[in-house]
């Protein structure tokens, strides 16, 4: 099987984690504020991700100055992509919110052009404008006027598009497990920066919510899955894609999350929606067969950016 190929693969696994664990999150943050549940979520999955590095690459413990930076890069990127995503959903509506973040897979062709000099293929494009399409139909009912919160989604959607491209940058230069554990350590470090100076954090403490079955297993099953093991995929795998491409792949986390919502909470699709979704896994299946946007792999990319 060919390197791209499994890379895609791989991020399509990260994408189905992702989206199957959006339930999950939804129950529990309507216990434990959203800051305060991500920050203990990615310390979570920090720890987890340095007890790998001691146990199976003690070589790679010695801090590597420029991962650090690497990782605190990254880690600001994701982190900004969720709180702009967090504040952004107090004025505008969850579907709006979910069609705007799904704009960074417009964007990250334009980044990757200008910060990688990666070009995309024809049939990426096309696969970006219909899962673009796909995007819209699944998540807008109906035209509203815009508002504070669609910009702040929109600022969401950049920080998300800006982490995919830098990932494409900073992926084939350092090892994957220190630097997903730099990234991880650096997101927990923001969002629980974040928990303290907005949201009542003590009450996210008590015996109550520490206690609670739903928020633990959405704790335990998304710093696992979504989290350690996605992001470490991630990092390991992107290298062997473009970013255009992962934009895209990624772009199919609503259909998941729709799936997983109509399995999990019995919640139904419209005709349009299930229209969008057949639009985006079509966007991803037509960029596919187009083969690889480069000649080799990100690694040859000019790091002058």
């Amino acid at each position: 099987m060919k390197k791209s190929l499994m890379a895609d693969l791989i991020l399509l696994c990260v994408t189905f984690a992702w989206g199957a664990t959006f339930v999950l999150v939804k129950e529990a943050i309507a216990t434990m504020p959203p800051f305060t549940f991500l920050g203990v979520r990615f310390a979570i999955a920090a720890v987890l991700l340095y007890l790998m590095l001691f146990l199976f690459k003690r070589n790679q413990l010695k801090a590597d100055k420029g991962a650090v930076r690497a990782g605190l890069v990254l880690g600001f990127w994701l982190f900004a992509g969720y709180a702009f995503q967090t504040f952004g959903l107090k004025y505008t509506t969850a579907s709006k919110a979910g069609f705007i973040t799904g704009l960074s897979v417009v964007l990250v062709p334009l980044f990757s052009v200008w910060m990688l000099r990666l070009k995309p293929k024809r049939t990426t494009l096309v696969g970006i404008a219909a899962a673009t399409v796909g995007l819209a139909l699944l998540s807008l009912d109906k035209v509203e006027a815009a508002n504070l919160g669609d910009a702040l989604v929109f600022l969401c959607a950049v920080s998300f598009a800006m982490h995919i491209t830098t990932m494409g940058k900073y992926a084939p230069r350092f090892k994957a497990l220190p630097l997903a554990t730099y990234q991880i350590a650096a997101v927990a470090m923001f969002n629980l920066l974040s928990g303290w100076l907005f949201e009542p954090w003590q009450q996210a403490f008590t015996k109550q919510v520490l206690f609670n079955p739903t928020v633990d297993m959405a704790l335990i099953i998304c710093a696992v899955f979504a989290t350690a093991l996605a992001f470490l995929a991630q990092t390991q795998f992107q290298k062997f894609t473009t970013p255009s491409r992962t934009a895209l792949i990624f772009s199919t986390e609503p259909v998941f999350a729709a799936v997983t919502a109509y399995l999990w909470a019995d919640e139904r699709l419209s005709g349009q929606a299930v229209v969008g979704c057949l639009l985006i896994l079509v966007g991803m299946v037509i960029a596919e067969l187009g083969g690889s946007d480069k000649k080799e792999t990100p690694a040859e990319v000019p790091a002058s950016c």
